[in-house]
């Protein structure tokens, strides 16, 4: 069992978490709610696994034009301008259902907040400690999974003894 603490203050973001190998697989669409909402989560409830993959951003241009594919794993592709875009965000955040960081903030004035029916998750950091510092990155929006990144510079891990 680890909880997740913020390395700024030392807060406790999670309650225990029981570590998963991986990252599930994003659920089937046909999940998402009756009014065509964000997916079920990614995650179940008080489990957390490692992202080993880069996710989120910043986008650079995508290696193979002709491929394009997903821009990070569980998501969506993008471009910009016409270049298929993949994530060169930082890897090994701590994936984690989003109800089991209840304390997490949305960042003032809504910043990176940007979605269609909740934040996408693409902008970067959207969540804070309540010490203010920018620790984590929702991803809610209709178009893409349901999850938590606790970010791994910002955040450490403690097994409670």
């Amino acid at each position: 069992m680890t909880v997740f603490l913020c390395t700024k203050c030392g807060a406790a973001l999670t309650p225990d978490l029981s570590p998963l190998p991986a990252v599930p697989p994003a659920p089937d669409d046909d999940g998402r709610d009756a009014s065509g909402g964000r997916a079920p989560a990614t995650m179940p409830h008080g489990h957390y696994a490692i992202e080993t993959e880069p996710w989120g951003a910043p986008y650079v241009p995508h290696p193979d034009q002709g491929y394009g594919g997903p821009t990070q794993p569980r998501g969506l592709g993008l471009s910009v301008a016409g270049v298929v875009m993949v994530s060169a965000g930082p890897r090994d955040n701590i994936v984690v259902h989003p109800e089991d960081a209840p304390g997490l903030r949305p960042l003032p004035n809504g910043e990176n907040g940007a979605g269609c029916c909740g934040p996408s998750g693409g902008s970067g950091l959207n969540r804070a400690c309540p010490c203010g510092a920018r620790v984590a990155t929702l991803a809610a929006d209709c178009f893409g999974p349901y999850e938590l990144h606790l970010d791994a510079k910002r955040v450490h891990g403690h097994a409670p003894s």
